[in-house]
This record gives structure tokens, C-alpha cells and sequence, in this order.
């Protein structure tokens, strides 16, 4: 019963979820593309990581609260993230 209502709360808070993607030069004039948004209590940020490192074949790390791709996948991101189940409306991208 009580894992049922857990995955309620999880899709409910997929639903909720305010997602920003943005790009920022790193060292060396390198890019890398930044999530920002996604609640660590709720989301399972190392499993999200992975997929997205997996489907774009790039490396990457879960830091503090947000997730850090090497290069810049914006577009691509947000792509994916909507087929994970994430709103496409709750997902900005600067």
C-alpha cells in the first residue's frame, strides 16, 4: 500500500517539477550543459544522470542538487527528460 502512494507522490512531483537546462563555458572554453530543478528527495538524480549520460554519450556528475553534462545538449535534454515522464511544459531551457 504505502509503496503505491509513493509512486503517486514521485509522478505528482513530475508533473510539479520546474526543470531548468542551461549551458555555461567551464574551464578552458569548455561547455556544459546544467539540470537544475530536480528535487534529490523525490528523483533518483543518479539513475536521470546515467540515462542522460547513456543516451547522449557524454560523461557527467551528479553534484548539490543539479546534474553537470559535458557539452552543450540542451535541446537534447529536454528531449529526453519528457520521454522519462517529465511535463514539456514544466521544462525550460535557457
Amino acid at each position: 500500500m504505502s509503496d503505491s502512494i509513493d509512486e503517486v507522490l514521485k509522478e505528482l512531483e513530475k508533473e510539479e517539477a520546474t526543470i531548468t537546462i542551461r549551458s555555461e563555458m567551464r574551464r578552458f572554453s569548455k561547455p556544459v550543459t546544467l539540470v537544475l530543478g530536480l528535487n534529490p528527495k523525490v528523483h533518483d538524480m543518479k539513475s536521470i544522470a546515467k540515462e542522460l549520460k547513456s543516451r547522449l554519450s557524454t560523461g557527467g556528475t551528479v553534484k548539490e542538487g543539479y546534474i553537470m553534462l559535458q557539452g552543450d545538449f540542451r535541446d537534447r535534454v529536454k528531449e529526453i527528460l519528457v520521454q522519462l515522464g517529465f511535463k514539456e511544459s514544466s521544462i525550460e531551457v535557457h
